[in-house]
């Protein structure tokens, strides 16, 4: 039961088939014994099977929704009232969220069981999950390999089957990389679709939450109940949501996909250009269109990105300081030794490397050089993806230029670790929503990720056109060797 669809695990629990506590406590015996993969950092049983039997009453009534009983989990950047919210760092080990994020209030309203919160690169800066004060988070497909990050965790659940389906956010491709890493379907929605309240902020202009999921049709029925307008977020767009279920079975034929000459070049692995190329094959036969198009600034868009998200973290971790909440030094001789000695005991490597990227590049006689110049050249990569899609509808290519690397591989060389975001940030800074989703392994039996970009908000495109692929091939349907029920 544990590799189970969404659908399929609903219509399980309607018919009374299993119970939502029944169902929950199989997946906490499973978070139990595969607890070597480090991707939870916090789980409360009480807490869980309190929800399972909330569910189950609702259950007993007419009007009880799809998602209802199903369990998840979230990510530990999403507020949660009553359970530790820790962002994989140290200085927030002791913070117990007095309130949901938004997200989580929307799913919790659905009748949906919270697993626990999973593992993360810390504040969300890394594309391994390694950052984490918590440790770093071991893919399943090999446990020697990172899971990529700063979604690890959930994906690592995921892959492994510990939860059916699970909460991310993606700032410069934390969602679809780990997606890619750990053969799973991964979306991250446009910017301002889903509620970014109660989601604790890295680059705030970047950040977006989404869903790590088996399949695209498991996607898509959770994004239909995060996403919609959210007067508590100024960045919310007040937009209607789309029947996201309903558009997944439209016909591919006409459809134009783009392929950008710049994701097909040098650095990218024979194995995952070769099982892109088969990728785009299938979605030919389906009746997709195969369009050769460029994005001239896209390989411009790691160091646009590494001025830009440094600069807004280190004015969002600002306010941790020792004062309110979190860590505080327990020695300290006046208010400013405190701030030092909070923040520098509570911060890692990573995250006190951006904040001083950050500031380095807003400070006076930089900022216009550095940070003025990456917002111009962000700009110039938005305009890119405009004029594309006037020659396609969406764009196709890798998610990453490799599979999944060895544990402390790149952790010396955070340029080499920076990388491997090529494919997927230039979408974080025009806003746009991506997809990635199994198209097959390489040589050493690691996942391989196919990418999709669409329109603005126009995530149902995407999902359609997974769907069908997912119709067409079983990659998705793969799962770790020595994680079946």
């Amino acid at each position: 039961m544990n590799n189970f669809s969404l659908h399929s695990l609903s219509t399980a629990l309607h018919h009374k088939t299993v119970s939502a506590v029944e169902l929950a406590q199989i997946f906490l015996a499973r978070i139990e014994q595969f607890s070597r993969l480090n991707a939870f950092i916090t789980v409360d049983s009480k807490f869980t099977l309190a929800q399972a039997q909330a569910a189950d009453q609702l259950l007993q009534q007419t009007d009880s929704g799809p998602l209802t009983g199903i369990p998840l989990a979230h990510k530990d950047i999403f507020c949660s009232k009553g359970l530790l919210t820790s962002c994989g760092s140290k200085i927030l080990s002791n913070f117990i969220a007095p309130y949901n994020a938004t997200v989580v209030e929307r799913l919790n309203n659905a009748g949906m069981v919270t697993l626990g919160k999973t593992n993360m690169d810390e504040f969300a800066m890394g594309s391994s999950n390694e950052s984490s004060w918590y440790g770093p988070v071991h893919n399943p497909w090999n446990e020697n390999c990172v899971p990529g990050g700063s979604s690890g965790g959930s994906a690592a659940a995921v892959a492994a089957r510990l939860a059916p389906i699970a909460t991310g956010t993606d700032t410069g491709g934390s969602i679809r990389q780990p997606a890619a890493f750990c053969g799973l379907t991964g979306i991250k929605p446009s910017y301002g679709r889903v509620s970014r309240y109660g989601m604790i902020a890295f680059a705030s202009s970047l950040d977006q939450g989404g869903v790590l999921a088996q399949s695209a049709r498991d996607a898509a029925m959770l994004l239909q109940t995060m996403s919609g307008h959210d007067p508590k977020d100024s960045t919310s767009v007040d937009r209607p949501v789309p029947d996201f279920m309903a558009q997944l079975e439209h016909s591919l034929a006409g459809k134009r996909i783009g392929l950008p000459k710049e994701f097909f070049g040098e650095g990218i692995d024979s194995d995952v250009a070769k099982t892109i190329e088969q990728a785009v094959a299938v979605l030919k036969s389906l009746g997709a269109i195969p369009v050769e198009i460029s994005l001239t600034n896209s390989p411009l868009s790691i160091p646009c990105y590494y001025v830009i998200a440094p600069a807004e973290a280190s004015s969002n971790l600002s306010r941790f300081d020792g004062v309110r909440y979190g860590h505080r030094a327990a020695q300290y001789h006046d208010l400013i030794e405190m701030y030092e000695r909070s923040r520098s005991e509570g911060f890692g490597e990573e995250v006190k490397r951006r904040i001083m990227i950050g500031s380095y590049v807003l400070s006076s006689g930089y900022y216009d050089a550095y940070y003025i110049k990456a917002q111009k050249l962000r700009r110039l990569i938005a305009d890119d993806f405009q004029q594309a899609f006037k020659a396609c509808d969406v764009i196709v290519g890798p998610t990453t230029p490799s599979t999944a690397f060895q544990l402390n591989a790149k952790a010396g060389d955070p340029v080499a670790m920076y990388l491997n975001d090529i494919f997927t940030c230039s979408a974080n800074l025009a806003g746009l929503p991506g997809i990635s989703l199994p198209a097959g392994f390489d040589q050493k039996g690691m996942p391989i990720g196919l990418q999709l970009i669409g329109r603005y908000f126009d995530e149902s495109s995407l999902l359609n056109m997974a769907h069908r692929y997912q119709q067409q091939t079983n990659w998705h349907q793969y799962f770790p060797k020595g994680y079946q029920f």
